[in-house]
C-alpha cells in the first residue's frame, strides 16, 4: 500500500506542478523536473529486485540508506561517551591529537573512567619519586652474531605499507621519525623512495610475497636483499611471519590497484593482481625459520634481524625456542603483536576472534625465552593499540623492551578513526591512493605532527616511570602493575600470572608447560605433522605415548593460562 501511495503522490504532485507551469511562470517548471525525477526513481524502486526496502518503501527507502551511511560519523561526534569509542576511545584521540600539535593534552575534574570495574588495571606510584633523566632510554638491538647493532626508541612507527598508506602519509611519518629520532617499520609493501626521503631509520619488513626483494616466480631474491639491507637508512630487517588483526591470512591487491609506483616498489608488474601468500616459502619450520635469520644477518652485513608474529600455539613458540638452542642461531630481536592491532582491510571473523591478544601473547613469549636462558640477548618489541606513555610502561612491565604504534601514528598525521582505510576513500588522505583527498594532507606540517606526538608520549612514559620510583626502565616489576579481580579484590600481575625463571624449562618444565614443552618440534610447525598415510595428531596418546594407547593428555594449545593463580601478599 505504501509504494502505490507514495508514486501516486509523486505523480499528482508532478501533474499539478505541470500545469501550473504551463499557466504560470518558468519557475514551476524546475519544480516540476524535481517530482518527475523522483517519480522516475520510485518506479525504478518498485521494479528493481535487488532492495527489498526500496521495492516496499520507494523513495523514503533512501532514507534509511542515507542515515545508515552517516551513522559511523553521528556516533562518533554526538553519541559515544569519552571512554568507550572503538578501537580507540575519544579521550585517545583528543590525546593523540592534541601532543601532534605540540598541546599538552591535559583534562580537568577527574578520571571518567570505572575504576571499581572488573579488569581495570593500574600503576604504582611511589612515595618517593625520582627526577626524570634528560635524555629518554633507548634499546640495544643486536645480539653475539650481530655486528652492527641499532639502539631503537621506546615508541617506533609499527609496520604500515606504502599502497595501503598514502606517499604523503609515509613521507610525513618518515620525516617525522627522522626529526624526532626514531624507527619507521616500512611494512611488507616494500622499501620505497618515500621511506628515504627525509633519512629516517628504518626496520625494513619482509613478508610472504618478499616484495621488493623477489624473483620472477615470487621467491626470496638473496642479491636484491643484500643490496638494499645495506643501505644505511635500514638499521634493522624484520621478517613478519603474521599480523595481529589477521594472522594466518595472506592478502590480495586486485590488478587495478596496482599503480606504477606500487609495481616499482614491490617488484611485481603493474596492473595485475599481487598476491601475498599466507606463509613462507624461503622456510616451513622452526629450524629453518632460525636459518633464514642466520642467513639474512649474513648477507645484511651484520645488521639485527628479527621476526614478527601474533602468537598462536604456545607449542610453536616452544619450538621455535628449541630450533634457537640447536641451531645455535637466534633473532636479535621479536615483535608480539596483538589481536586487537589494527590493519587496512581483513574479514570481521579473523579482527574478532583468531589471534592471541597482546598482553597473553607478550608475557607468553617472554617466559618461553626466559625459560630457556635466552632472554636477555633477545629483545622484545610490543605492538597493538599502543598509543600513550601509560601504555608503553604497561607493556614494558609484562616483558617487552620497545613498543610500535601504526595507528597512533596515524592519527598523528590526521586520521579521524573513520574507518575507511579498505574503501580507498580516506577523507583525510591518509589511508588512499587517490590524489585527490591525498593532496589535503601536508607533508612538512604533519611530519612535524609525528615528531610532536612521539616525543611527549615518550617523555610521559619517562615520566610515568620516574613517578613510580624508577630511575631505569629496567627497574620495572610486575608489583608495579595492578588488575582489579573483582570489586573487592586486586592483585598484582606478580601474583596474577607465574613468571618463568632463566632456563626453567630446560630443568624441570612447570606442570602448565610440561606437555607443550614435549610436544614442540624444532622441526614442525602446528599439532599435526604427516604420518604413515595419513595426518597424525602430536598430542595423541598413540604417537606421544606408544606404550600407554590409553593415555589422557593435555595440548596445552595457546590459551591456556600461563600459571596458577595466586595469592597477594
Amino acid at each position: 500500500m505504501m509504494r502505490f501511495l507514495v508514486l501516486a503522490l509523486l505523480l499528482v504532485l508532478g501533474a499539478f506542478t505541470v500545469l501550473a507551469a504551463s499557466l504560470g511562470s518558468n519557475g514551476w517548471w524546475l519544480l516540476a523536473g524535481a517530482f518527475l525525477v523522483l517519480l522516475a526513481i520510485g518506479v525504478w524502486d518498485v521494479v528493481q529486485t535487488k532492495h527489498s526496502i526500496l521495492r516496499n518503501y520507494p523513495i523514503l527507502g533512501h532514507m534509511r540508506f542515507f542515515l545508515e551511511s552517516i551513522r559511523p560519523e553521528i556516533q562518533q561526534y554526538f553519541i559515544e561517551r569519552n571512554f568507550d569509542g572503538k578501537p580507540f576511545d575519544r579521550d585517545t584521540r583528543s590525546l593523540v591529537y592534541a601532543r601532534a600539535k605540540g598541546t599538552l593534552g591535559d583534562k580537568a575534574f577527574g578520571t571518567e573512567r570505572e575504576v571499581n570495574r572488573m579488569g581495570y588495571e593500574y600503576l604504582l606510584h611511589s612515595t618517593a619519586p625520582v627526577t626524570p633523566p634528560e635524555e629518554a632510554p633507548r634499546v640495544r638491538l643486536g645480539g653475539p652474531g650481530c655486528t652492527q647493532p641499532y639502539d631503537v626508541s621506546l615508541l617506533n612507527i609499527s609496520s604500515m605499507s606504502f599502497g595501503s598508506l598514502s606517499k604523503n602519509a609515509v613521507l610525513a611519518m618518515n620525516r617525522g621519525a627522522a626529526l624526532g629520532g626514531f624507527a619507521q617499520e616500512t611494512g611488507e609493501g616494500g622499501l620505497t623512495e618515500f621511506h628515504r626521503e627525509y633519512g629516517a631509520d628504518l626496520i625494513w619488513e619482509i613478508g610472504s610475497g618478499y616484495f621488493g626483494t623477489r624473483d620472477a616466480e615470487g621467491d626470496f631474491d638473496p642479491e636484491a636483499f643484500r643490496q638494499k639491507s645495506r643501505l644505511p637508512e635500514v638499521k634493522a630487517v624484520t621478517v613478519k611471519l603474521s599480523q595481529g588483526a589477521k594472522p594466518g591470512l595472506g592478502g590480495v591487491l586486485p590488478g587495478p590497484k596496482v599503480t606504477a609506483e606500487i609495481a616499482l616498489a614491490r617488484g611485481v608488474p603493474e596492473g595485475v593482481t599481487c598476491i601475498s601468500p599466507a606463509s613462507h616459502s624461503a622456510f616451513t619450520t622452526p629450524r629453518e625459520l632460525m636459518r633464514f635469520i642466520g642467513r639474512l644477518r649474513e648477507l645484511s652485513g651484520g645488521k639485527p634481524i628479527g621476526f614478527k608474529l601474533c602468537v598462536g600455539s604456545r607449542v610453536d613458540v616452544l619450538g621455535m625456542c628449541k630450533a634457537m638452542l640447536e641451531e645455535d642461531v637466534a633473532p636479535d630481536y621479536i615483535i608480539v603483536d596483538g589481536n586487537e592491532g589494527g590493519t587496512g582491510a581483513a574479514p570481521l571473523e579473523y579482527q574478532d576472534h583468531v589471534g592471541t591478544p597482546l598482553t597473553e601473547g607478550l608475557m607468553l613469549m617472554n617466559n618461553a625465552l626466559v625459560g630457556v636462558g635466552l632472554r636477555p640477548p633477545i629483545k622484545l618489541g610490543a605492538a597493538g593499540k599502543v598509543a600513550s606513555g601509560s601504555d608503553i610502561v604497561k607493556r614494558l612491565i609484562q616483558g617487552a623492551d620497545f613498543t610500535m604504534s601504526a595507528r597512533a601514528m596515524m592519527m598523528a598525521t590526521g586520521c579521524i578513526q573513520a574507518q575507511k582505510c579498505h574503501t580507498n576513500e580516506c577523507p583525510v588522505g591518509v589511508a588512499t591512493q587517490d590524489k585527490r583527498l591525498m593532496r589535503a594532507l601536508h607533508v612538512e606540517d604533519k611530519g612535524e605532527r609525528v615528531h610532536n606526538y612521539h616525543k611527549a608520549t615518550v617523555r610521559e612514559a619517562v615520566q610515568i616511570m620516574s613517578s613510580m620510583g624508577c630511575s631505569d626502565m629496567r627497574q620495572l616489576s610486575p608489583q608495579m602493575l595492578r588488575r582489579r579481580i573483582d570489586h573487592l579484590t586486586t592483585r598484582s600481575y606478580a601474583h596474577i600470572y607465574n613468571w618463568m625463571e632463566p632456563g626453567e624449562l630446560l630443568t624441570a618444565p612447570p606442570r602448565t608447560w610440561a606437555d607443550d614443552w614435549e610436544l614442540a618440534d624444532p622441526d614442525h610447525f602446528g599439532l599435526y605433522r604427516p604420518g604413515p598415510g595419513k595426518i597424525e595428531r602430536r598430542d595423541d596418546p598413540a604417537v606421544r605415548h606408544p606404550d600407554r594407547p590409553g593415555a589422557a593428555v593435555d595440548s596445552g594449545a595457546a590459551g591456556r593460562p600461563e600459571g596458577e593463580p595466586g595469592e597477594d601478599s
